[in-house]
């Protein structure tokens, strides 16, 4: 059996594999604008629960096999991409949609692509309307993570290769920046 190399670490201050290699992250714009909750009720405390979470789509290609399983010199280039989509089902439920794009090349020739869709529907009660999209777009997205990172690394390790093991994503810097790309753009 072939053996696979594990890619060098690179420096990232963007969402990244402990596998190394470079990521981007944003988030959606599906129906993120149009979040709407119920006004609280006085005195109410807001809740947040997890309805359920579920793998919407998952996609693995290894279009070079057996080469790619055999890479002699230097290791793959990882790539990775994160976004986050969130819409309304009801009043006080979130459909949040987690997408992870993982490419990895070497010497420009595709080694993987692993393309995750993970899901998950929430019912948030009681949350005032200025902290629902932070909640919806971060702590949401956060909560589904290590089972979408599971889901991506049994992908890759099935797929001949190193689990790819993605590092913690900063959820709540996307959220900032994406805040800060929409108020520069009015």
């Amino acid at each position: 059996m072939a053996k696979a190399t594990k890619p060098a670490p690179k420096t990232d201050a963007k969402p990244k594999s402990n596998n190394g290699g470079e990521a981007s992250a944003k988030m959606g714009a599906t129906g993120t604008a149009s979040l709407k909750a119920p006004q609280p009720e006085p005195g109410s405390a807001p809740s947040m629960k997890i309805l359920g979470q579920y793998l919407k789509d998952l996609s693995f290609e290894n279009p070079n096999a057996p080469q790619s399983m055999n890479i002699q010199n230097g290791s793959p280039d990882i790539n990775i991409a994160v976004n986050v989509n969130a819409r309304n089902l009801a009043p006080t439920d979130f459909e949040v949609e987690l997408h992870l794009e993982a490419k990895a090349t070497h010497e420009g020739k595709s080694v993987f692509v692993a393309d995750l869709l993970y899901a998950g529907v929430f019912r948030l009660e009681n949350v005032p309307q200025e902290a629902l999209h932070a909640l919806v777009l971060v702590e949401c997205p956060r909560m589904l993570f290590p089972f979408a990172r599971q889901v991506l690394a049994d992908a890759t390790r099935n797929g001949g290769f190193p689990p790819l093991m993605l590092d913690p994503i900063d959820f709540m810097g996307m959220y900032q920046r994406r805040i800060a790309e929409a108020q520069s753009q009015a």
